[in-house]
């Protein structure tokens, strides 16, 4: 009798010695292999049809398991056998059957030699990836922060709590999640932001020489930018914080698990897919007509100069590519789950789609991340030598099983995505399915995506200005936003110049539907400093506005004849006034 089962297969099958050599990595050393050739004659009560036909499993006390029990048993999943049997079974004779085909499908899908998957090169590398996310968003934070949420900022933080505190309750803390309960100056501001920048930089080099930082590092970058995010109002809710914050909780619970790095490649499954279904459930008729692409290139928040370009290309291309990036973001994702060669080209596929967004817009750190989140869909075998290279060591370690706690919170978060995938697609979900995605959705764990759901087909841009005498008006330069018509799209990415991205939005509206503009207006009419210092310059230095006002101006690409007639980028005309002319002094 065999002291350990062995588990008898044919040599003579290239199919079968691959899934052999893959199994030989999950037992390790509770099973024995042979090839049928080598030990048929010791089994005379196993026939030699019986041989061809599946493998054998030979316990240890002499009897004979075979096809898809086997399979089960030697991988240790023998009660798995009692729900899945009869299917089970039918695959396999379905299998054995067809080896020929089914080895040429292994060799394009796995390859001819197949790895039992490790993640810690991949999660080294998106750690590093995160760092940097982490680095760029609180650098670019602190620049700006104390004149969009300081004391004299556009939406002071501390009247933003002490609202929420009177209404709120108890309860507040959990509705916002801040640290700032604790104090809510500038100077804490700027400190939070400059902690963040030092624990980023931290995280970052902590995998080159103590990884043990790493953990303490992810906890407390989280609830930092947790703090933010939750009282940054209108500043901070732009959805590639939301993906952040998602990122960084899950980061928190890497390590030698295997679990993890699937929530991880869940949560790109969510990112690609809701932003490609939202598009086509949102009644917009530019994604299903394929005209999206047409208005895209201008009327995007912070185009760069390649937009200017691309915007010039035929109709028929910017169809095409419209149609291109609905396939990747729907059908894509679902390669996430596939067999390693189509997943990593999947990977590719939508590493290349980040990396054609990022050339033709500004979208802060979301390319970055969006990347960096991608990486879950390689593994070790593919990208430890590229690691090894980089930290100058080897990352190669024995994987963990993942605890009964992690398994509770994978569950939770797994549940919890798939309701908000369920959600467009349904067109919407019952009160009860709702209560627990609003009860931790201030936590920013687990959220919804879909940039670009309804495709703007005009571009309007307010032109704020100021005046001493209600006659002769200056306009606000503002950093980064369209303005100048013989100015080209500036290259601004990854920096987040907030104010102007909130332009954008609030000339989707009106002023009413944005009452942080009233705020704005306020703010240039007594030349608040830090407020003045988010624009370009200041038409008022030496004295403050008596009035100021908002037109609207419809904005385009300038055609390529009047680019080189006057040089111009844009073009524009008026669309009618925004914010009608204001004044301290009840003029």
């Amino acid at each position: 009798m065999p002291q350990r089962p062995l588990l008898i297969y044919d040599g003579n099958c290239s199919f079968c010695r691959i899934w052999i050599d893959y199994w030989r990595q999950l037992t390790g050393d509770q099973l024995n292999y042979a090839a049928s050739q080598d030990v048929a004659a010791q089994y005379p009560q196993i026939t030699k049809d019986d041989f061809a036909k599946s493998v054998q499993l030979v316990r240890t006390d002499g009897s004979v398991a075979s096809g898809a029990l086997a399979v089960f048993e030697s991988l240790g999943k023998k009660s798995w056998y009692r729900w899945l049997g009869a299917p089970a079974e039918f695959a396999y004779r379905l299998v054995a059957g067809h080896r020929d085909f089914f080895y040429q499908a292994t060799k394009w899908t796995f390859g001819t030699q197949i790895h039992k998957t490790q993640y810690q090169s991949t999660q080294w590398l998106f750690l590093r990836a995160l760092a940097l996310v982490y680095l760029i968003a609180f650098t670019s934070l602190v620049a700006q922060v104390t004149g969009l949420l300081g004391e004299r900022g556009i939406l002071p933080l501390n009247q933003f709590l002490a609202a929420v505190a009177q209404s709120g309750g108890a309860i507040r803390y959990a509705a916002v999640p801040s640290l700032f309960w604790i104090a809510s100056d500038n100077t804490v501001l700027q400190g939070l932001c400059w902690s963040g920048v030092a624990i980023s930089a931290v995280l970052f080099l902590s995998g080159f020489f103590n990884a043990k930082a790493e953990r303490l590092a992810l906890i407390l970058l989280y609830v930092l930018y947790l703090s933010f995010s939750a009282v940054g109002q209108e500043f901070l809710s732009f959805q590639w914080d939301s993906l952040l914050l998602e990122s960084g909780f899950l980061a928190i619970f890497l390590g030698r698990n295997r679990l993890v790095p699937w929530l991880f490649r869940a949560l790109v499954f969510r990112l690609y897919f809701l932003s490609g279904i939202v598009k086509l459930s949102s009644g917009d008729a530019t994604w299903p007509n394929l005209s999206a692409l047409r208005y895209h290139w201008y009327t995007q928040p912070l185009p760069t100069p390649l937009a200017w370009y691309m915007d010039k290309l035929p109709d028929g291309m910017q169809t095409g590519m419209t149609l291109f990036t609905l396939v990747i973001e729907i059908a894509a994702p679902f390669c996430i789950f596939l067999p390693r060669r189509i997943r990593m080209a999947a990977a590719w596929v939508l590493i290349t789609l980040q990396l054609l967004i990022l050339l033709t817009g500004n979208y802060t750190f979301f390319n970055i991340l969006a990347i960096g989140l991608t990486l879950f869909l390689f593994d070790d075998a593919y990208l430890q030598k590229l690691v090894d290279k980089l930290r100058g060591t080897s990352t190669k370690v024995s994987p963990e099983p993942s605890g009964f706690a992690l398994k509770i919170l994978a569950s939770l978060i797994l549940a919890f995505g798939s309701l908000h995938i369920l959600q467009p697609i349904a067109g919407g979900l019952p009160i009860a399915l709702q209560t627990p995605l609003r009860y931790i959705a201030p936590f920013g764990m687990v959220n919804s995506y879909g940039l670009f759901a309804v495709m703007t087909t005009e571009r309007l841009e307010i032109t704020v200005e100021g005046s001493a005498d209600g006659e002769t008006w200056k306009p606000y330069q503002f950093r980064y936003k369209p303005q100048n018509l013989n100015q080209a799209p500036a290259w601004v990415a990854p920096h987040q110049p907030r104010l102007d991205w909130q332009m954008w939005f609030a000339a989707l509206g009106t002023i009413r539907e944005n009452p942080w503009f009233a705020n704005l207006a306020v703010s240039l009419l007594r030349g608040t400093p830090d407020v003045v210092a988010l624009l370009k310059d200041n038409p008022f230095p030496d004295s403050q506005p008596v009035y100021v006002r908002a037109r609207l101006e419809r904005y385009r690409f300038s055609t390529a004849q009047e680019k080189a007639a006057t040089g111009n980028w844009w073009h524009s005309e008026s669309a009618g006034e925004y914010l009608p002319r204001v004044s301290l002094r009840g003029q």
